[in-house]
C-alpha cells in the first residue's frame, strides 16, 4: 500500500509542477494562461506559481516523511478542490481553464488516496 501512497504523492507533485514552473518562465506563463509576461497580472500569476512550488515541495516531503502527510494533504486539497469549486462557480468555462480543471479532477483520485491514508494511520 505504501508504494501506491508514495506514487499518489508524486502524482500530486507532478500535477502542480507546470504552474510552479511558470513562476520562473515568462514564456510558460504566457503559454499556460495567455497573459503577457509583464504587468500586474503576470506578477500575480508568477506569485501563484511560487505558491504551487510550495505545494510541490510539500508533496515531495510527504513522500519521505509520513508525519507531514496530514498537513500537506489538507494543503493540496485546498488547492485542487478550491480550484474546481471556483471553476464550477464560474460556469465551467471553456478555454485555457478547462484543461486545468480536467487535470485537477483527475487529481481527486490520488488526493483521496493520500487523505484516506493519512487519516487511517
Amino acid at each position: 500500500m505504501e508504494f501506491w501512497v508514495k506514487t499518489a504523492w508524486i502524482t500530486l507533485a507532478l500535477v502542480h509542477t507546470a504552474p510552479a514552473a511558470a513562476s520562473f518562465s515568462p514564456a510558460l506563463l504566457e503559454r499556460l494562461y495567455g497573459v503577457a509576461p509583464s504587468g500586474d497580472l503576470s506578477v500575480m500569476l508568477a506569485h501563484r506559481g511560487v505558491l504551487f512550488l510550495a505545494i510541490v515541495l510539500g508533496c515531495l516531503a510527504a513522500v519521505v516523511d509520513p508525519s507531514a502527510r496530514r498537513a500537506v494533504g489538507l494543503m493540496v486539497a485546498v488547492s485542487v478542490v478550491g480550484f474546481l469549486g471556483l471553476y464550477l462557480r464560474a460556469g465551467a468555462p471553456a478555454g485555457k481553464l478547462r484543461p486545468i480543471a480536467l487535470v485537477d479532477a483527475a487529481a481527486l483520485v490520488p488526493l483521496a488516496l493520500v487523505l484516506w491514508s493519512a487519516w487511517a494511520e
